[in-house]
């Protein structure tokens, strides 16, 4: 399997005995390279020894040489910096576009490593390789945590950057979207993303001094204004009440004002949904978040602790919805306020992403820092994710191990991975060592 032999070369897990070419010249590896994942060479700026003479140059690996042909290597300008052609079988010899012979040595995989390669990929259990991880050094555990914590963050910054281009560049209403988003809290997590792109906030700032307008316009654009989004049964009451009637007409001027239109009502779901997770009570909430100024970028930024920042995050409905989840729907009287659970979520996936994306983007490593400061003062998210792991004999101490561990299961474990994962290369590399 190439990719296991891109691994033996990678980590230098090569045969004890002297390395040869199949023309019988010595071999030393001094420096594999750095590992290509895109088009060209496997590994760039390699330097190994070929009988007196040192190399530096590309690496390509193959199971078999022939395969160099198949590829169409030899048409393509870039192999002709190759140095050495690495094989598990050279069933023939192969020639760069310029017309030169590359050296060619043979490795195999080594039997243990392949047999271990095997055993993470075909077993149930999560995570396959929980029978080691006792065994680790506090050590590794922490600089591969530490590791797994930023890249999340990196591809949390990307999602954010993504969503300043589709803004036109403007971070303000990246950072709505990014809050809006994670108010779905996963189940209607796209629905409020897709929601807070159809609320153009240069319009509703015209209106930000007026909470009922400001209501209006976010319930409208949500499509919860239309009659057919209220569930039959609460219809007539829902009319008779007034408070969706008279949301609705101003929602109808406003919208002719401006011309906008909502989405589709349809994206929003309820199905096994805790009323306090109903779109119109999250709506509500960031309707008021919005109306006293605390949905702002600026704002964010200003939190330099985090008591700062679960007191600028923490909001509560608009007057009707303290005693309904739904239009028509009378409930008991509750201010529905954030949980201190559901302001940490929000914490970890808004506030911490943005600042770390903005002190990316400005320069600002006072915000990068700041980042990290709150992952390490938050809890650990509870979820099976994380419980699986403390099973296994993990310590989960804070939110950023929490966050790693996450990022570990979705872009290692879930695609099986393991050749990327530092503990599966323990796994691999004691597996080799019995």
């Amino acid at each position: 399997m190439e990719q296991l032999l891109h691994y033996v070369w990678k980590h230098k897990m090569l045969p004890l005995r002297q390395l040869e070419t199949t023309d019988h010249r010595s071999v030393e590896v001094i420096d594999p390279g750095l590992h290509n994942r895109n088009a060209g060479p496997d590994f760039f700026n390699a330097k190994v020894r070929i009988g007196e003479t040192v190399w530096v140059g590309n690496v390509e690996i193959h199971t078999k040489a022939s395969d160099w042909y198949q590829h169409g290597h030899d048409r393509d300008p870039r192999y002709n910096n190759v140095v050495l052609h690495v094989v598990e079988q050279a069933d023939t010899d192969v020639q760069t576009q310029e017309g030169n012979y590359l050296p060619q040595l043979c490795i195999e995989v080594p039997k243990t490593v392949s047999e271990h390669y095997r055993e993470l990929l075909s077993t149930d259990h999560y995570p396959p390789c929980y029978q080691i991880i006792p065994s680790l050094t506090p050590l590794m555990i922490h600089a591969w945590m530490a590791a797994l914590q930023t890249e999340r963050l990196e591809q949390k910054t990307e999602a954010i950057q993504r969503r300043v281009e589709l803004a036109g560049g403007s971070w303000e209403d990246a950072y709505f979207v990014t809050l809006a988003r994670n108010y779905g809290f996963g189940i209607n997590g796209d629905a409020f993303e897709q929601w807070a792109q159809h609320v153009p906030l240069n319009v509703v700032g015209k209106h930000r001094d007026d909470l009922f307008q400001v209501e209006a316009l976010f319930m409208g654009q949500a499509g919860l204004l239309q009659p057919e989004a209220i569930p039959p049964r609460y219809q007539q009451d829902a009319l008779n009440e007034g408070y969706f009637a008279r949301l609705r007409n101003e929602y109808l001027y406003l919208a002719h004002k401006f011309t906008l239109s909502p989405m589709d009502y349809s994206l929003w779901r309820f199905l096994r949904l805790r009323p306090q997770n109903f779109p119109h009570v999250r709506i509500a909430q960031l309707a008021n978040l919005y109306y006293e100024g605390r949905a702002g970028l600026s704002a964010l930024l200003e939190c330099d602790t985090l008591d700062a920042l679960r007191n600028l995050l923490q909001t509560h409905v608009t007057p009707y919805w303290e005693t309904h989840y739904v239009f028509g729907s009378e409930s008991p009287k509750n201010k529905k306020r954030l949980s201190k659970a559901s302001a940490d979520l929000l914490t970890i996936n808004t506030a911490v992403p943005m600042l770390f994306a903005v002190g990316r983007h400005r320069h600002k490593e006072e915000y990068c820092d700041r980042a990290f400061d709150f992952l390490e003062q938050l809890k650990a998210e509870q979820n099976h994710i994380i419980r699986l792991w403390q099973e296994c004999g993990l310590d989960v101490k804070n939110a950023g191990d929490s966050q790693a561990l996450i990022q570990l299961k979705k872009e290692y474990c879930d695609r099986r991975d393991c050749l990327r994962c530092r503990i599966g290369y323990e796994y691999l590399k004691r597996s080799e060592q019995k």
